[in-house]
């Protein structure tokens, strides 16, 4: 493989767009080089892969926050003495 080596800086979501403007087809092989920042919470990218390799989607995944936190927020509310009814 020849051809010019070049490092650009963009976001995930904006790769493939970068690559359509400067005119790369999909059929062309690049090298996608990786180096995401600090996560803000340690080991939240290896756990969300592994739940997605097990078939759910991004919308699964909200959906079982979501009633995470509908079955945790009454305790957090009756712990800290305020009582809704």
């Amino acid at each position: 493989m020849t051809g010019t080596r070049e490092t650009i800086e963009v976001t995930a979501g904006d790769v493939a767009a970068e690559l359509k403007r400067r005119g790369i087809g999909s059929d062309e092989k690049v090298t996608l080089t990786i180096e995401a920042e600090q996560e803000i919470f340690p080991g939240r990218r290896a756990s969300r892969a592994r739940v997605v390799a097990e078939g759910l989607t991004d919308d699964d995944i909200d959906r079982l926050i979501k009633r995470a936190q509908q079955e945790v927020e009454p305790l957090l509310h009756f712990r800290a003495g305020v009582r809704r009814f």
